[in-house]
């Protein structure tokens, strides 16, 4: 015998309650001083996730601190009534919606469907700065995974593509923040059960027209390709959601064996050749990928991998070898291997000019890093400026132009700047990032090799400026 439908949607309700604090929990909120943010469009799936969640903030110590969030797209003639929509529903919960307008300009219709994602997580990423929350709620459910799951596949995509959505997860390259947890507690339940609620408690949602346009892939897989899928498999979602979790499993131990290798194969900031050798082809492209992910790398092909794999094994040992990633190098220098941001390098003739007067650092752009000026005096030994003389001078920043020397300590001859990176060991497609300070005729300061000891006040001076380059 069947549940009567008024019990069935009462147990999804509670399996919903139940999904929202389990997500919480997970995620460490804590409802007594933690802002609660929503990301609410007006549609079937957020109207439910923003219902559920101001009943729950009600039930633990009320709705001040949930914060429902909406992008407004523009890209459909209805936005400004969906806004207009969304701000009614919420002030019937007794909650103030935040809302942040953004515009797609120069986008072909065939990237309309990834920019319009993109620029909402921006967004979302932003209102929930704006907010001080720490946890965004989604209202992705298993229908959503079971597409994502299916989209991946059909992509081509590797174990972590396959994984489809993690339940609860960081996404500093989406949300621009990488302590901005993004918590999805509707993974387990179906789009069918959402809409049961919905009609059960009278919610009001919009419905968004191009959901329905088959131009986006998703709407084509959700309109044409998931009910045939759901006539020959019922129940479908879950096993692709069960695939998922295999995939999860698998991917988290892939991550296990790179965070060994890398830590086998690491040196400082770089890679030793030597026990790269040593690894099997897949456990060396595992131990890329991994090492490309820590550094906000996007994953490139799998050719591109193959053939960077290929160059860095076997190019000669003294070879300087460089290649390109879309956001990035990949250089091999004295059997290292380096990843290197993709930098513009510093226009000919780039020059900065400062009148030092106390400030604590010099940020330079256009070589992409910050001047430091350390106080140093007391027991410290050692050497720096005069902070009464520097004061005097007129600080100029720039690039080689060739023929320069320094002298690091009175004890050492000058040498030419070449010679000097060469003693440092800074690879050669660094030193363009790398500017001279001068103080007139006078070098003070090589980036990348230290200060030249020409102009040092007196070791018995109280207090002196040493200058130190950080690169971003």
């Amino acid at each position: 015998m069947s549940a009567h439908p008024r019990h069935a949607r009462h147990t999804t309700l509670v399996l919903l309650q139940q999904a929202l604090q389990d997500s919480l929990s997970a995620s460490g909120f804590d409802a007594a001083h933690d802002t609660l943010a929503v990301a609410y469009s007006g549609g079937l799936d957020s109207t439910v996730l923003l219902w559920v969640a101001a009943q729950w903030a009600r039930e633990n110590g009320g709705t001040s601190r949930l914060a429902p969030l909406h992008v407004h797209h523009g890209l459909s003639p209805h936005a400004d009534a969906w806004l207009a929509h969304a701000q009614a529903c919420c002030a019937q919960l007794g909650l103030v919606l935040q809302s942040e307008r953004v515009q797609l300009e120069g986008v072909a219709d065939s990237g309309v469907e990834e920019a319009a994602r993109l620029a909402r997580y921006a967004a979302l990423g932003r209102l929930c700065r704006q907010q001080g929350a720490r946890v965004l709620l989604t209202a992705h459910h298993l229908d959503d995974q079971a597409e994502t799951v299916l989209l991946q596949l059909l992509r081509g995509s590797g174990l972590a593509g396959l994984s489809g959505m993690d339940r609860c997860n960081t996404a500093p390259a989406l949300l621009g923040d990488d302590r901005l947890l993004m918590a999805r507690p509707f993974l387990g339940v179906t789009r069918a059960q959402l809409e049961a609620v919905a009609d059960a408690m009278s919610l009001k949602w919009i419905e968004d027209e191009s959901n329905s346009d088959p131009r986006y892939t998703r709407n084509a897989l959700r309109h044409q390709v998931m009910p045939a899928l759901g006539q020959v498999f019922p129940g479908y979602q879950q096993r692709l959601a069960r695939a998922a979790g295999h995939a999860q499993g698998a991917q988290e131990l892939l991550r296990e064996v790179a965070e060994q290798d890398l830590a086998h194969c690491r040196e400082d900031e770089h890679l030793r050749m030597p026990p790269l050798r040593e690894l099997s082809e897949q456990r060396f492209l595992n131990l890329m990928r991994h090492w490309f992910g820590l550094r906000g790398m996007r994953m490139p092909s799998a050719a591109w991998m193959q053939e960077m794999r290929h160059q860095l094994l076997q190019a000669d040992v003294e070879a300087q070898l460089c290649v390109s990633h879309p956001d990035g190098e990949v250089h091999r220098y004295r059997e290292r291997v380096f990843l290197a941001p993709r930098r513009m390098p510093p226009d000919e003739g780039a020059v900065a000019t400062l009148r030092w007067d106390g400030q604590a650092q010099w940020r330079l752009p256009a070589w992409y890093g910050t001047l430091h000026f350390d106080r140093i005096g007391g027991d410290d030994a050692r050497p720096g400026f005069d902070p009464a003389w520097l004061q005097g001078q007129s600080l100029l920043a720039c690039g080689r132009s060739g023929g320069e020397r320094i002298r690091l300590a009175a004890n050492r001859p000058a040498r030419s700047l070449k010679q000097q990176y060469q003693s440092a060991d800074v690879p050669a497609w660094e030193r363009p990032y790398l500017p001279l300070v001068w103080a007139g005729e006078s070098l003070l300061f090589a980036a990348g090799i230290g200060m030249d000891c020409g102009q040092f006040a007196p070791s018995a001076t109280a207090q002196r400026i040493a200058l130190r380059w950080q690169p971003d």
